[in-house]
């Protein structure tokens, strides 16, 4: 009999918080989306079509960072406050490579590193 591999995801647009789940301890880790709002005064030049496609571009492969990620693991928890994980479940959805993944989403406010912990070993004993 195979261990089901289990991940918990705390996310926002621009950070997510891997949290491993195992019977005897989580394993963290963290990505981090490659843009953000700041330093980009250059930006004001350039047309805000222009900013609105690279900041698309950079949240997509965000997503996709996170997509081989989960590709790892039998069972994902993907929650946090804002709606970043509602877009990346409906791209998940939309890829058969998921299919045989259990993913859910859940609504959670802003967390503390050790919040996080209890909420994905709650979620996962529960199950």
């Amino acid at each position: 009999m195979t261990k089901t591999k289990k991940l918990g995801i705390w996310m926002d647009h621009s950070n997510a918080h891997l949290l491993e789940y195992s019977k005897n301890a989580i394993k963290a880790n963290g990505v981090v989306a490659k843009f953000s709002h700041e330093g980009r005064d250059g930006d004001l030049e350039r047309s805000e079509k222009h900013v609105h496609f690279r900041e698309q571009s950079e949240q997509a492969a965000y997503y996709k960072e996170l997509g081989a990620v989960i590709k790892k693991y039998d069972e994902v928890i993907i929650f946090g406050p804002t709606d970043a994980k509602k877009e990346l479940f409906k791209i998940l959805q939309k890829d058969n490579c998921f299919k045989g993944i259990n993913i859910a989403i859940q609504q959670t406010d802003k967390m503390t590193d050790n919040q996080e912990h209890a909420f994905v070993k709650t979620f996962f004993s529960e199950a």
